[in-house]
């Protein structure tokens, strides 16, 4: 960290929780009858509350989107590239709220969360969430906040999807839309590899029914193997390809089932073993569920044309050639419905050799285009 903060970065921030009381229904039958949402600010919000911007996150992310929580963090934000001072998400312009999503582990509720009925974690009796929940949380939040309309929903992957989500449910309350590298619902492929990883948690012997905490273990070697499943899925072949090739750790091969032999077995466990340390394996679980429910056209009679029509936000789609976790052609599908629902949308397709972790990563085009969109927007 050097000895002052980057003149684009937004700087020390302080996360926020925000507590509700007010039960919350949930799609699932059931409710939270209170619970907590931490948040980051960055920006000043404007005297008419017209600036706002919510940031939605994907699978593993959560609030810390931007900045510094202290001058010794080695790494800001995990979409620091895109918020801040001149960046596409411009805080001289706008006043950005990032949320850690009910359900997670980074200090919203979640299954790691004391039960007050219990006085024990939640673990696997929390409840199963959706991106329309998510949603309606983060309404919840936005009145808090004073936030009567977003000047625009912005999520890369299952953060596009809660940016879509937000147009259907609340039409009225978003102006824009920004759904990146994102999909109108996941495919065969993609539930298969949820639970793939799902699998690798649920038959890990620390799982203990998903009271791990109350055992004082946690799921490892699962968290593990789910997070190296996931990470192949987010890489294109062809950047695994330049970044690992098949090169080697040492000079030769061992001629065992044990060693790390390829870097990219050396890459896969460094994840694996990083994510294991950071996540929570029932929220894994949560999370990847909400990823395969999601399909708002099973309500309008499975058109996506139709599941539109309400929307009155501008939209703006954006997709990378190399994804193949949500590939263009996703983002094509969308396009092609919003446009039959007569919506104004853009749409750009990324030359970009990254596969779907593209959107995070600090593509000039990608970066030049998302600026473009951004200055458009009026306040």
């Amino acid at each position: 960290m050097p000895a002052a903060f980057p003149p684009d970065s937004v700087g020390l921030v302080v996360p926020q929780v925000a507590h509700f009381s007010a039960p919350l229904a949930l799609a699932c039958g059931r409710s939270l009858p209170a619970y907590d949402l931490i948040y980051e600010t960055y920006g000043e919000l404007n005297a008419t509350a017209s600036n706002a911007v919510l940031i939605c996150h994907a699978l593993s992310g959560h609030h810390h989107a931007a900045g510094y929580h202290s001058a010794d963090e080695r790494k800001p934000g995990w979409w620091d590239s895109c918020i801040g001072p001149g960046k596409p998400i411009d805080t001289h312009k706008f006043f950005v709220v990032s949320l850690n999503n009910l359900g997670g582990c980074n200090g919203s509720t979640g299954p790691s969360s004391l039960n007050p009925e219990t006085g024990k974690p939640f673990g696997a009796d929390f409840p199963v969430l959706t991106v329309e929940d998510w949603v309606h949380s983060q309404a919840r939040l936005a009145d808090v906040l004073g936030i009567r309309q977003w000047a625009a929903v912005i999520g890369g992957s299952l953060g596009g999807m809660q940016a879509l989500q937000w147009t259907i449910t609340y039409p009225d309350r978003v102006r824009h839309c920004l759904a990146i590298a994102s999909a109108p619902k996941l495919s065969a492929q993609n539930i298969a590899f949820n639970e793939v990883a799902r699998q690798a948690i649920l038959t890990d012997p620390e799982f203990h029914g998903g009271s791990f905490q109350e055992a004082g273990v946690i799921p490892k070697r699962g968290l593990m193997l789910a997070r190296m499943v996931g990470h192949i899925t987010y890489l294109s072949d062809d950047s695994m390809g330049e970044k690992f090739g098949r090169g080697l750790k040492s000079e030769k091969l061992n001629y065992d089932f044990h060693s790390v032999e390829f870097q990219v077995e050396s890459y896969l466990r460094y994840q694996g073993e990083e994510f294991s340390g950071r996540f929570d394996a029932n929220t894994y679980l949560l999370m990847t569920k909400a990823l395969d429910y999601f399909d708002p056209a099973a309500n309008f009679d499975d058109d996506l044309a139709k599941t539109f029509e309400g929307a009155t936000a501008k939209f703006c789609v954006m997709s990378f050639t190399t994804d193949w976790r949500f590939s263009p052609a996703r983002s094509r599908e969308l396009v092609d419905a919003l446009m039959a629902a007569r919506k104004d949308v853009c749409y750009l397709e990324i030359d970009a050799p990254q596969g779907h972790d593209a959107f995070l990563i600090p593509i000039p085009r990608y970066l030049q285009a998302f600026s473009n969109y951004m200055n458009r927007i009026t306040l």
